[in-house]
């Protein structure tokens, strides 16, 4: 996955950080141990499941208390950081250092914590035909990576001491930028100790709620990057994607879409010219038409000028079969004034990653 994803996640985060001087900050940090396993979610990786994976997260939070009317939407989350140091225990896929953004969330009365965070990876030991050729989880020496925990979480039980416990996941991959993806899932048991910098903490500020009313908004966006298909060493190439959209505000939080995608994935080229030649059973011409068009529903969750979208698609013109009709879309947007919007999301079907998405938009 190309660096500019995680450096644009942590750009839009930092903004978040910039919060009225008129209440002190608060911060935390913290540090878990983890024992786990990875899950076999491809039988393609049984060969690199050979031991449980262990390492080690670092955090760093400030908190927030409603000085912006989003914190209280959610609860009064944390921003952060987090570095993970991950052992595969396993020759093969070698050792991951990762750096992440992240969002805590608070439930049970805080006591139950939730972290979403994500952020590029690096891998010590990638695929190589000639030195590495059995790693076919990570095809790059670069990997996007996302991680959650879930943890039961106290703090400050002694001079600012406190104590989680719980359990994450940890996932890597390159989004098929680069073959092979085959990607890692680790399930593992984390526990640590936090360190709080305040002890007496602020007051929460609470705001009577406003509802929000807007008419049926119209988005215009444009996304490229470029991929790679899962056949190692067929070369990467830049695809193009155009989108329109209709979308409705149904609060303070969400929001629904109904639009449509063109996409112009090039990459499709060079495996239809390889099918029809490497595999006339197939019956695939070398003139087939490469683009595709869908139609998808979609969902916005904001957080301030941040929001997370999700949407789901089905290729209305498919002349070409890859991975079949239906195929989904996470993403992570950055509104800069009322109108202009920066976007990357990751474009799948199912579980199968076809592309990391750097976009650009506009809502009117």
């Amino acid at each position: 996955m190309n660096p500019k994803v995680f450096l644009l996640i942590l750009f839009s985060v930092s903004l978040s950080f910039a919060q009225n001087e008129e209440q002190k900050a608060n911060y935390t940090f913290e540090a878990n141990g983890f024992y786990g396993s990875i899950l076999l979610h491809n039988p393609d990786i049984t060969h690199l499941i050979t031991e449980h994976p262990s390492g080690i997260i670092i955090g760093y939070n400030r908190k927030t208390y409603g000085l912006e009317e989003w914190h209280q939407w959610y609860n009064y989350p944390d921003i952060g950081a987090s570095f993970i140091y991950q052992d595969m225990v396993n020759p093969t896929l070698g050792k991951n250092y990762g750096l992440y953004a992240h969002f805590n969330f608070y439930f049970f009365k805080r006591n139950v914590q939730l972290r979403i965070g994500q952020g590029i990876a690096y891998t010590t030991n990638p695929y190589d035909k000639n030195d590495n050729f059995r790693n076919n989880a990570y095809g790059s020496q670069f990997l996007s990576s996302t991680f959650l925990m879930l943890n039961y979480h106290k703090e400050n039980i002694y001079k600012g001491l406190g104590f989680k416990a719980g359990v994450s996941v940890i996932h890597y991959s390159n989004a098929n930028v680069k073959a092979p993806n085959t990607s890692t899932n680790t399930l593992a048991f984390n526990a640590g100790i936090t360190y709080t910098l305040l002890e007496d903490e602020p007051d929460f500020i609470r705001r009577e709620k406003v509802k929000i009313i807007e008419p049926i908004k119209y988005n215009l966006a444009f996304r490229t990057g470029i991929n790679e298909s899962d056949n190692i060493g067929a070369g990467q190439f830049p695809f193009y994607i155009f989108s329109g959209y209709a979308d409705k505000r149904l609060g303070r939080k969400s929001t629904i879409q109904l639009g449509a995608d063109v996409f112009f994935s090039n990459f499709l080229k060079d495996l239809i010219r390889f099918q029809s030649v490497s595999f006339p059973e197939n019956n695939v011409a070398a003139d087939t038409d490469f683009k595709r068009v869908g139609v998808f529903i979609g969902h916005e969750l904001f957080i301030n000028k941040l929001s997370v979208t999700s949407q789901l698609g089905y290729y209305v013109y498919y002349p070409f079969d890859f991975e079949g009709r239906v195929y989904n879309r996470m993403g992570l947007k950055r509104y800069f004034g009322d109108k202009w919007f920066a976007e990357v999301s990751l474009k799948s079907h199912g579980a199968a990653a076809e592309a990391v998405e750097f976009g650009v938009g506009i809502r009117l």
